[in-house]
């Protein structure tokens, strides 16, 4: 297959609101050693993207200055040591950055095979929402069948994963949304309970659904002065797992709160994280997750999609607020 040179790609040169993203061209990248080079049909929109665009969230050392963290589309060509049988395969993956345009070169362990079951739209939006809910609810925070958890951004990209990740493996879930629209579309997509934030003490309604015992887990995108909060939303032994501090990187924590009931607090970032953790979460999904994906059990709830060249519609559509789902750029 012969390759062009350039390509469109979403490289704003400065900070700033969603006008900064405008089309421009870049070189087609050149798969590295363990890569391949993936010509992209259609690419998530994540609010690591949003931070990235405001200047608050430099891509990692050696990662593109292209946005975008996930993506799907056709293998074009091989790095060394990659098998060749990947040549031609539809693969959605998850990348340090390059995601908004029209080639990215990807590592072949972060790369996950598209069955039938999806459409290239759905297999774009699972990675960085399934990585990160993946490593985070269950790794971090060990949930597991039986238990109740608490997730803050219910309607979320994380948010309608974590659901449906519940519904799969025998969890209770509750969630907190900022609407009365937003808890019903929660509840629709299989919450078992839905709090609006605005109208009500999630830490009441907490209590009041778990007949005062609490939570087993938090997945807290929040921080700020919701992390005191959600310690009194755990049971005994439970886990606080951090995710984003969209409310504030700082809080003030319990302390003895945290020894009576001998709580863990724990957090992670996944896009700094090396090709070799990311690996092997990919083949830890392919495991346990993706049977799920291939019998079209678990997909991804879309808001919308952009073309390309209208990412900064797109990045509006994330920063106002409404979006229920994930928000989905395709490329031609």
């Amino acid at each position: 297959m012969t390759l062009p040179d350039q390509m469109q790609a979403i490289d704003p040169a400065e900070a700033g609101g969603p006008e900064v993203l405008r089309p421009v061209e870049r070189p087609v990248p050149v798969p590295g050693t363990g890569e391949v080079l993936i010509r992209v049909a259609a690419a998530g929109v994540n609010r690591p993207d949003v931070m990235q665009r405001k200047g608050l969230y430099p891509p990692p050392p050696g990662a593109p200055s292209i946005p975008g963290l996930e993506l799907a589309g056709e293998v074009v060509a091989l790095g060394e040591n990659v098998e060749r049988e990947m040549l031609g395969q539809a693969v959605c993956a998850l990348v340090a950055g390059g995601g908004y345009a029209q080639y990215v070169a990807a590592p072949a362990g972060q790369c996950l095979p598209v069955p039938d079951a999806l459409t290239m739209v759905e297999a774009a939006a699972l990675p960085e929402t399934l990585f990160t809910v993946w490593t985070n609810l269950f790794e971090r925070g060990f949930a597991c069948e039986g238990d109740t958890v608490l997730v803050h951004g219910g309607t979320s990209g994380i948010g309608t994963m974590a659901i449906t990740l519940a519904n799969l493996f025998g969890l209770t879930i509750i969630v907190t949304c900022g609407s009365d629209e937003k808890v019903a579309a929660a509840k629709r997509h299989g919450a078992d309970h839905a709090i609006n934030y605005k109208t009500q003490d999630f830490v009441e309604a907490v209590a009041a659904i778990t007949d005062g015992k609490g939570v087993a887990v938090v997945l807290d995108m929040v921080g700020g002065d919701y992390v005191p909060r959600n310690l009194k939303c755990l049971a005994a032994d439970g886990r606080h797992v951090s995710i984003a501090v969209q409310g504030g990187a700082m809080a003030t924590i319990p302390i003895f709160q945290v020894m009576q009931k001998r709580l863990t607090l724990t957090g992670s970032t996944l896009r700094a994280r090396d090709t070799g953790f990311k690996s092997m979460v990919a083949d830890e999904l392919s495991r346990m997750v993706w049977p799920y994906v291939v019998e079209g059990k678990l997909k991804p709830l879309i808001d919308c999609t952009f073309p390309l060249a209208e990412a900064a519609k797109a990045h509006a559509r994330m920063d106002g607020g409404d979006h229920i789902g994930k928000i989905v750029l395709t490329v031609a």
